[in-house]
């Protein structure tokens, strides 16, 4: 079996037409899923994307890895997706980045490798890597015959003048480049020629796009596609203030976002003073980014069906985390808010026991840390005892799992949003800026090393405006979550050697119960 495994970068969990998004149209990825499975309720384990993709590729929770921030180093004991699939004689090939920090206790100081956290995830061969520098796309734009700027952050610069732009948002005007010259274009080019040559043995593509994480700027004519006066006005309080006095670390993150600005020279400190005809335009402008990508995914599949492959390949398209895109007064991901970590997954296993799902709509809690064990059971290897997570290939045959978890968990270190030199927000000590989340059908709670709990009734406040931790009315119930929390962790602790013995017939391993 091959093995094609997708992921977007920053795509919201509702954001498919397929679960009947109001206004984006991802059309491909709805035909995927007629031949596949949908999991409406996915989350990300971790965010910003280093620690999130720990997650996805270890297949273990943030509190056993430890990756917990971009640039910290992911411990080299640790196995994952791409060494295992290794073991079954697949040569994993990274068409895109991993973010995965190298262990440097495993190179030589001053080694180069340990000078940018977006290094290459251990057992992956980088046939295209797509790093902050974009050189190999660069390369292609300047062989095409773009002028190349000295920042290659600037090749997203959106054109200028622009007919129109004048009265549309900052983020309407299309990029210089175009949409068959895309980033996402390029990975995709450079995966078909590299499977072009590759069709006597199975094979293992991990395609990792950008798009749709800012900066939010379309080619044409993906720029246009969708009108700003359709889209919706972020959800959030009236004003930021009113938004802050949720929490002490909501408040002081508001004030002080970080991270990518929402297009190329823009600063995340003024993400709270966008006008609402540019928080239209974003919305249309991600919308648009997102129909690009599901554009180059139909091309990569049409491939595989004229060659044949496609009937004999596990499909699963992901992303790392969401995207706020101004709710709460927020873009990025850094956040205890759903927005941060709901996304799409979907899932097409080719097995003739998966016919009867096809085009199945899941509902389940499901987490980024079930894919690699979905990907080893796949392809008949064992599951190490390390993965937190499990195979999502029974739902995908028809089947739910006993004993399937009812809430989804997720950690973030609350330095996430600052520069790693500056001293942790509000005084806290580094290992007290860990926050915990577990969100069942009804109730989320949020705990916080050294900071008040949060406790939400999403049935009541789906929008999760009203922290209910200190009601008298709610006590029990959040006292319920928080043991729930306590267990889950308990459960969770890294078994590492835990399910050995050794006696004197030798080493005996105890039977795992999943």
């Amino acid at each position: 079996m091959n093995i094609l495994f997708i992921t977007a970068d920053q795509w919201r969990g509702e954001c498919l037409s397929a679960l009947g998004h109001p206004h984006v149209k991802t059309p491909n990825l709805d035909a995927l899923a007629a031949h596949g499975v949908v999991f409406r309720r996915h989350y990300a384990q971790a965010a910003p994307c280093g620690p999130s993709r720990a997650c996805l590729y270890t297949g273990m929770y943030l509190q056993n890895h430890r990756s917990v921030l971009n640039g910290t180093p992911l411990d080299a004991r640790h196995t994952n997706v791409a060494l295992e699939a290794r073991k079954a004689g697949y040569k994993p090939a990274l068409f895109g980045y991993t973010d995965i920090s190298p262990d440097p206790r495993q190179y030589a100081p001053g080694d180069y490798v340990l000078e940018s956290y977006e290094g290459v995830l251990p057992g992956m061969v980088p046939v295209t890597h797509l790093t902050s520098g974009w050189k190999p796309w660069l390369a292609d734009l300047k062989a095409k015959g773009y002028e190349i700027p000295a920042d290659p952050l600037a090749m997203f610069a959106a054109q200028t003048p622009y007919p129109g732009a004048e009265n549309r948002g900052k983020t309407f005007a299309p990029a210089s480049f175009k949409a068959e010259d895309s980033s996402t274009a390029f990975l995709v080019g450079e995966a078909i020629r590299y499977l072009s040559v590759r069709h006597d043995s199975p094979w293992f593509v991990h395609m990792s796009f950008l798009a749709p994480h800012p900066p939010y700027i379309a080619a044409e004519p993906f720029h246009d596609l969708y009108d700003p006066e359709d889209m919706a006005l972020p959800v959030r309080q009236e004003t930021p203030e009113i938004e802050a006095a949720q929490h002490p670390w909501l408040g002081h993150y508001l004030f002080n976002q970080r991270g990518t600005g929402y297009t190329f020279g823009a600063d995340s400190r003024d993400n709270l003073s966008l006008s609402e005809r540019d928080l239209r335009q974003i919305r249309a402008t991600y919308y648009g980014m997102i129909t690009e990508v599901d554009a180059q995914i139909g091309r990569l599949m049409d491939y595989l069906k004229e060659v044949g492959a496609y009937d004999d390949t596990l499909v699963i398209v992901t992303s790392d985390h969401g995207d706020h895109l101004g709710d709460h007064w927020m873009f990025a991901k850094y956040s205890y808010f759903d927005q941060a970590f709901h996304i799409p997954l979907i899932v097409r296993d080719p097995t003739p026991g998966a016919r009867h799902a096809r085009g199945s709509i899941v509902d389940a809690f499901t987490e980024s840390i079930d894919i690699m064990p979905t990907i080893l059971e796949s392809i008949g290897m064992d599951i190490p005892t390390q993965c937190d997570g499990h195979s999502l290939l029974p739902f995908c045959r028809g089947e739910r799992p006993e004993g399937w978890r009812r809430e989804y968990h997720a950690e973030f270190d609350l330095r996430s949003g600052d520069k790693i030199k500056e001293n942790p927000p509000l005084g806290l000590k580094m290992k007290q800026c860990t926050a915990n989340i577990i969100r069942g059908d009804r109730y989320k709670y949020v705990h916080f090393t050294a900071l008040p709990p949060l406790f939400f009734d999403l049935e009541e406040d789906p929008d999760e405006f009203h922290d209910l931790a200190a009601d008298p009315a709610y006590q029990g119930r959040a006292l319920e979550y928080a043991g729930k929390m306590l267990s889950w962790r308990m459960e969770h602790d890294d078994p590492a050697l835990t399910d050995l013995h050794l006696t004197r017939e030798g080493i005996v391993r105890n039977l795992r119960s999943r």
